[in-house]
């Protein structure tokens, strides 16, 4: 079997810090090679692979200059360009890519890490009979598509250390946006009068400034900034708990996931994915208020951390994600 993998290019694949769908991306070519599958993976210069690298472009980052957006749509180009050396292609992008799907003959996955817009649907819409979608979640499927598969994130258990005690702290990682509910993570600890050290990077300037940066002492209230694999794998591990008070309907949450990996309980918000990802009273708590967090924080002694990283383990790993994948893969080229 001959797949090509289709990256973004905002960031390295894998990241070094942020970027979840170049992990995802990552994730599941370094698994299929594993497997013994041919895979070329369509990704900027910079990326890494046991599989084959094939780039022509830098990273783009969070840039939207129009200079950024040609060379994304170059790297598309060239991944459908390239498609009758493969078997099929797995494409980890945006809609972009499906405009090009009745142009090849070779079956084209896309894993729809997330609608974007409401605006993109139309686009999704058109190739439902051409492309072969995966959700990941359930709760992230749209009535008006066709899914070949739900098939959930799945990570490296190596790369995060089980932790039986927990350290002194509360932790939030992720976006520091209103979407994932970093000045909830605040509130919360506040209450509760307990550190928090919030992790991630800061797309939402106007909301950092005027939400968050001024709730940052220092010393209960602390940023760290973005943090990387070995950073992250310590200050998930050592938390009481990780804060996932969301605002939006998450299609699909991995630091919840990374986190318990560790051992370290989820408080979540019950929206989108998280009952489909969080066992509610075995891994964490799932909460609708903050008042019910700030509970949930005087229990969380209760949740069981052998039981966290076990439930990663049995639902969440590379290996059981990559099998998903090989299912959908199968069944296309059977067909």
């Amino acid at each position: 079997m001959r797949v090509a993998m289709l990256a973004p290019i905002h960031w390295r694949t894998p990241p070094q810090h942020y970027g979840p769908w170049e992990l995802v991306a990552s994730l599941i070519t370094e698994g299929l090679v594993k497997q013994g599958v041919d895979v070329t993976l369509f990704a900027s210069r910079d990326s890494l692979t046991k599989g084959r690298l094939h780039a022509i472009a830098d990273t783009v980052g969070e840039g939207r200059t129009l200079g950024a957006r040609v060379w994304e749509v170059l790297h598309i180009a060239e991944a459908f360009e390239h498609a009758n050396e493969f078997d099929l292609i797995h494409s980890h992008y945006d809609w972009q890519p499906l405009t090009y799907s009745r142009l090849v003959s070779v079956p084209v996955v896309t894993t729809i890490h997330g609608l974007s817009s409401a605006e993109i649907l139309p686009a999704y819409k058109k190739y439902n009979d051409r492309v072969a979608y995966v959700s990941i979640s359930t709760a992230d499927r749209h009535p008006e598509l066709k899914y070949a598969a739900t098939v959930y994130h799945g990570i490296d258990l190596n790369q995060f250390t089980f932790k039986s005690e927990p350290g002194q702290y509360l932790v939030f990682f992720g976006r520091i946006s209103h979407d994932k509910g970093a000045r909830e993570a605040i509130e919360v600890a506040l209450q509760t009068k307990l550190p928090l050290v919030l992790a991630g990077i800061t797309p939402e300037k106007k909301y950092f400034e005027e939400e968050i940066k001024p709730l940052i002492d220092g010393q209960q209230i602390r940023y760290v900034g973005n943090a990387g694999p070995k950073e992250r794998d310590r200050l998930l591990g050592d938390a009481i708990a990780l804060l996932h008070l969301i605002n939006f309907d998450e299609p699909f949450g991995l630091a919840p996931v990374e986190a318990m990996a560790c051992g370290t309980p989820v408080i979540a918000m019950t929206r989108g994915s998280m009952p489909e990802i969080i066992k509610d009273g075995a891994t964490g708590f799932l909460v609708q208020t903050l008042e019910e967090a700030v509970t949930a924080v005087g229990r969380i002694k209760s949740i069981d951390r052998e039981t966290c990283r076990r439930h990663v383990a049995d639902n969440f790993s590379v290996e059981k994600m990559v099998e998903g994948y090989l299912g959908v893969y199968q069944k296309l080229l059977a067909a």
